[in-house]
C-alpha cells in the first residue's frame, strides 16, 4: 500500500515538474523574444556586424543601406542602429568610422530636406546612393588626387548601396515582431539570405585558434536552410553566402563552391535529419577542401565544419521548425496552412449554423401563429357586425327600447342566428327564424338586406386574415427548408478528409505490381456509394488504361464498382496523365419521350424535364399548362425551371412544390395553373418518389404486371393552402415508369373505360424500349381520333437498368500476415 502511494506520489511529482519545466521555457522564450526583439537588440547586433562589413577591401555598402532601411519601416529603432553601426566601424577601422559618420549625417539631411514628399520609399534608393558617393568623392579627394579607378569603385559602392536598400526594405520586417506573413516569397527568402550573408561578413577576421568564425557560422546557416528547406534552398543559401564572402575575402573563393555543394547535399540527405545534414557538410568539405587547398590544408576546414556541425547539433530542433514554418514546401509550412485552412473552415461552418439557426427561429416565430378563432375574438366579430347592421336599422327605430334594453338577450340571439344562416347560405329554408323574428321586429326586410350588405366585408375581411395566415404559414415553411439546407452544408463544411492510409498503400502497391508509375494521388472519401479518387499517372502510349485497368483494380479493393468520372491525356509519350475515379451507380436512367401539339402546332403547353440532382438521384417530371399555346407552355416551363432550381439546392421535394405553387399563386392575380408530375429516383437503390399536383395518373410496368400511381391534389397555383401526397415505390431493373400528361390520358375517343384501356394497350407492347413505347402510346392515341389532335400531348417513359460495368474487377494480390 505505502509503495503505491509512494508510486503516485513520484508521478504526480514528475508530472507537476514537467508542467513547472514547460512553462519555465515558454517564460525564457518571451523574455528572449522580447529582450532580442522587441526592444530592438536583434537589430542592434546586426547593424554592429554590418558596420564591421567590407567588401573588395574598402567598399562598405551594408551599413547605410541597413541603416536607411530601419529609418523607414522602424523609425523608434533608428538612433539605437546608428549608433551599432557607428562602434562597429570603429572596431574595424576609424576611416571607416569617419566615412560612416559623414555618410548617415548626409542622409539624414537629405531625408530632412525631402520630408514633406510622398512616396519616401521610391525616394529612398537615391538619397542612399547621392549620399554614399558624396561621402566617398570627398573622403577621396581629400586623402590623395582621385583616379578612374577610385570613381569606379565610389560609383559601385554606391549602386550597391542603393541595391541593397531595397533588398533590407524586405528583410528588415521579418526581424520584427510583427507576424506580417503567413509564408515567405522565394524573393523574400533570397532577400533574407543576402542579409544573413552581408551580417557574416562583419565577423571576418575573428579566429579561434586557426578557425574562422565567419566559416563556421556560414556553414551553420547553409545546414540550417537545408535542413528546414531542402536541396533548392540550401544549395541557394550556399551559392549567396559564399559568393558576398568571397568578395570580401578573395582568397576563400573556393568556399562558395563549398557551401553550395555543401548546402546541395544536406539538402538531398534532410530525410537523415540532422545526421543526414552534417554528413552532406562533411562530404562537401572533404571533396571541395581537397579540390582547393590540398591535403595540408584540409585539417582547418574539417575543424570548422566540425564545431558547425556541432552548433547545429546543439541547436534546439523547436527553434528550427518554428523557421520552417515560413518556408513554403516545408512540412511545417504545409501543416500551419493546414490548420489556417481549418480554422477557416470551421469558422465559415459556424457562421452558417448561426445562419441556419437564425431562419430556424423565423420559421418558427412565424409558424406559431394558427388559424383558430377562439370564443373571445369570434364574439368581438360578431359584435362588431350586429353594431354596423343596428346602427343603420334599429338606431332611429321607435321600438329601439323595448328590443334591446328590455329583451336584450332575446333580440341578440335572433340576429346572431340569422347572421350564422346568411352566412353559410341556410337563411331561406329556416321558415321559423322569419315568422318569430318578424313577429320580434317591424323592419326584417330593412335589416337583412342590411345583414346581406355588412356580410360582404365580414366575409372579405375573414378571408384577407386566411390569406395573411397562409403567407406566413408559406414563409414558415420556406424558412424552414432554408435552415436545413445550411444545416446540412455547415456538416460537410466540418466534415474532414478522412485518413485512409492502409487503402492507399494497398492500391499503391497493386498499382505498382503491374508497373504502372504514379506521380500523386488524393484519395477524398472511400464512404460507399460516394467513392472519390484522384490520381496522376504516367503512360508512354495511352490505350484507355484507367478505365481498363486501373479502374477494375479500385474495384477490387474497394468491393464496388469504381469508374473514370474525368481524365485529361498528355499528348507526349511519357508523359503525366490525370484521372478522377468515383462509385459507378447501381442502377441506371434510359428514358424516352414523344410529344405532340394540339392541332399540329409548333408550341405545346406541355412541358418534360430530366434533372440530375447529384448525390445518387434522378427526377424526371411532365408540367400542363392550362390551355395550349404559348401561354401555357410558359406557364409549364416556368414551373420546371422552378422546381429544378430548388431541388438543385437540396430542399426536400414536398417543400419545393409548395414553394413553387406560393410563388406561381402569390406573384400576379392572373389566373395562372400548371399541374405537375414528378418521380425522384435513387441510383443506389431504385426507390422512387412520386409527388403528383394535378396530374393523370402513371403506370409502372414489371413483366405482365402493372401497377397504377395516383394521388389527387388540385394543380400548382390554384390555391396557397395545400398538401402534397408523396407516394413511394421501391422499382427493380427492367422496371418501366410511364407518366402521360392529361391530352393522352383522356385523349383516346369512343372508349369508356381509358384506364383499363391504357393498361391493355401498355402491357400487350412487346417492346422495352422506352423511345419506342412513348411513340407506339401516342401514336394509338391519335389513332383513336381519326389523326386528329385535340389536347397537347406528352409521353414520358423511363427504364431503371442495373449498371452493368463495361470492364470486371481484377483480382490483387494482397499481402499475407505471417504470425
Amino acid at each position: 500500500m505505502m509503495d503505491s502511494i509512494t508510486r503516485g506520489n513520484v508521478k504526480v511529482s514528475r508530472r507537476n515538474m514537467t508542467h513547472v519545466m514547460t512553462k519555465w521555457k515558454r517564460r525564457m522564450g518571451e523574455q528572449v523574444k522580447v529582450f532580442f526583439i522587441e526592444r530592438g537588440w536583434l537589430l542592434f547586433i546586426v547593424g554592429f556586424l554590418l558596420g564591421r562589413a567590407i567588401v573588395l577591401s574598402t567598399v562598405s555598402p551594408f551599413a547605410l543601406s541597413f541603416l536607411a532601411s530601419v529609418w523607414l519601416m522602424r523609425k523608434e529603432k533608428s538612433m539605437k542602429v546608428m549608433f551599432a553601426v557607428l562602434i562597429g566601424s570603429m572596431t574595424f577601422h576609424w576611416q571607416q568610422s569617419i566615412f560612416i559618420s559623414m555618410a548617415m549625417v548626409l542622409f539624414f539631411l537629405l531625408a530632412f530636406i525631402f520630408h514633406r514628399f510622398r512616396d519616401q520609399q521610391k525616394l529612398l534608393p537615391f538619397f542612399v546612393f547621392f549620399a554614399s558617393l558624396a561621402t566617398r568623392s570627398v573622403l577621396y579627394y581629400l586623402t590623395n588626387n582621385m583616379e578612374a579607378y577610385d570613381w569606379m569603385l565610389a560609383l559601385v559602392e554606391a549602386s550597391l548601396s542603393a541595391i541593397l536598400v531595397l533588398i533590407f526594405m524586405q528583410s528588415v520586417p521579418l526581424l520584427s515582431p510583427k507576424k506580417y506573413k503567413q509564408a515567405l516569397k522565394n524573393e523574400e527568402i533570397v532577400c533574407m539570405i543576402i542579409l544573413l550573408a552581408s551580417v557574416l561578413t562583419g565577423t571576418i577576421g575573428w579566429q579561434i585558434y586557426d578557425v574562422s568564425m565567419e566559416q563556421i557560422l556560414s556553414r551553420y546557416l547553409v545546414m540550417w536552410l537545408a535542413f528546414v528547406g531542402g536541396a533548392a534552398i540550401g544549395s541557394t543559401v550556399g551559392v549567396v553566402t559564399g559568393l558576398i564572402l568571397s568578395l570580401a575575402d578573395v582568397a576563400s573563393l573556393y568556399q562558395m563552391s563549398l557551401l553550395a555543394f555543401s548546402g546541395l547535399l544536406g539538402g538531398l540527405l534532410k530525410d537523415g535529419k540532422k545526421f543526414g545534414v552534417g554528413i552532406g557538410l562533411f562530404v562537401g568539405t572533404l571533396l571541395i577542401g581537397i579540390y582547393g587547398e590540398g591535403y595540408q590544408e584540409l585539417a582547418p576546414s574539417i575543424y570548422e565544419t566540425s564545431v558547425a556541425v556541432l552548433l547545429f547539433f546543439l541547436t534546439p530542433e523547436s527553434w528550427i521548425r518554428k523557421i520552417a514554418r515560413y518556408i513554403p514546401g516545408t512540412n511545417e509550412h504545409t501543416h500551419q496552412q493546414e490548420q489556417y485552412l481549418e480554422k477557416v473552415r470551421n469558422v465559415t461552418a459556424d457562421r452558417v449554423q448561426q445562419f441556419s439557426h437564425v431562419f430556424k427561429a423565423l420559421s418558427s416565430s412565424f409558424s406559431q401563429v394558427e388559424w383558430k378563432e377562439d370564443q373571445e375574438e369570434e364574439e368581438k366579430e360578431t359584435d362588431y357586425f350586429l353594431s354596423n347592421v343596428t346602427e343603420k336599422t334599429c338606431q332611429n327605430c321607435f321600438r329601439k327600447e323595448k328590443c334591446w334594453a328590455q329583451n336584450f338577450d332575446q333580440t341578440y340571439g335572433y340576429m346572431q342566428e340569422m347572421m350564422t344562416s346568411l352566412d353559410d347560405g341556410t337563411y331561406t329554408s329556416k321558415r321559423k327564424l322569419h315568422m318569430e323574428f318578424d313577429k320580434h321586429c317591424v323592419k326584417t326586410d330593412k335589416v337583412v338586406e342590411s345583414m346581406r350588405h355588412e356580410l360582404s366585408f365580414f366575409q372579405a375581411n375573414k378571408h384577407l386574415k386566411r390569406q395573411v395566415f397562409e403567407s406566413r404559414r408559406f414563409v414558415a415553411e420556406q424558412l424552414r427548408g432554408v435552415s436545413e439546407v445550411m444545416g446540412d452544408f455547415a456538416k460537410e463544411i466540418l466534415k474532414e478528409r478522412e485518413n485512409h492510409d492502409t487503402q492507399e498503400e494497398e492500391i499503391v502497391q497493386a498499382l505498382k505490381t503491374m508497373g504502372f508509375e504514379i506521380e500523386q494521388m488524393e484519395i477524398y472519401s472511400l464512404e460507399a456509394g460516394d467513392v472519390d479518387i484522384e490520381m496522376t499517372l504516367s503512360f508512354y502510349d495511352y490505350k484507355g488504361e484507367g478505365a481498363k485497368i486501373v479502374a477494375p483494380v479500385l474495384s477490387e479493393i474497394l468491393r464496388e464498382t469504381i469508374i473514370v468520372k474525368q481524365e485529361e491525356i498528355s499528348p507526349f509519350p511519357n508523359g503525366y496523365c490525370y484521372f478522377s475515379f468515383g462509385s459507378a451507380r447501381k442502377y441506371v436512367i434510359e428514358t424516352g419521350v414523344a410529344h405532340a401539339a394540339k392541332d399540329g402546332g409548333l408550341v405545346s403547353g406541355d412541358s418534360y424535364s430530366t434533372i440530375e440532382l447529384g448525390a445518387g438521384k434522378y427526377a424526371v417530371a411532365i408540367s400542363d399548362g392550362m390551355g395550349n399555346g404559348e401561354r401555357a407552355h410558359v406557364e409549364s416551363m416556368e414551373t420546371l425551371r422552378l422546381l429544378q432550381q430548388i431541388l438543385e439546392t437540396g430542399i426536400e421535394e414536398k417543400v419545393a412544390i409548395k414553394s413553387i405553387n406560393s410563388i406561381l399563386s402569390l406573384r400576379t392575380t392572373d389566373e395562372i395553373f400548371s399541374t405537375l408530375d414528378l418521380a425522384v429516383l435513387d441510383l443506389q437503390d431504385a426507390s422512387a418518389k412520386f409527388l403528383k399536383v394535378g396530374s393523370t395518373p402513371s403506370f409502372i410496368r414489371r413483366n405482365d404486371q402493372l401497377h397504377k400511381i395516383e394521388a389527387s391534389n388540385l394543380p400548382i397555383g390554384i390555391i396557397q393552402d395545400f398538401e402534397v401526397d408523396v407516394v413511394s415505390e421501391e422499382l427493380k431493373a427492367g422496371d418501366l415508369l410511364i407518366m402521360m400528361s392529361d391530352g393522352i390520358f383522356e385523349g383516346p375517343k369512343h372508349v369508356e373505360n381509358v384506364d383499363l384501356w391504357l393498361k391493355r394497350k401498355i402491357r400487350d407492347m412487346e417492346t422495352d424500349d422506352p423511345q419506342d413505347i412513348a411513340d407506339l402510346l401516342l401514336e394509338e392515341v391519335v389513332r383513336t381520333r381519326s389523326g386528329a389532335i385535340e389536347d397537347d400531348m406528352t409521353v414520358l417513359v423511363t427504364k431503371i437498368k442495373r449498371n452493368v460495368p463495361e470492364w470486371a474487377a481484377i483480382p490483387v494480390a494482397k499481402k499475407r500476415t505471417v504470425g
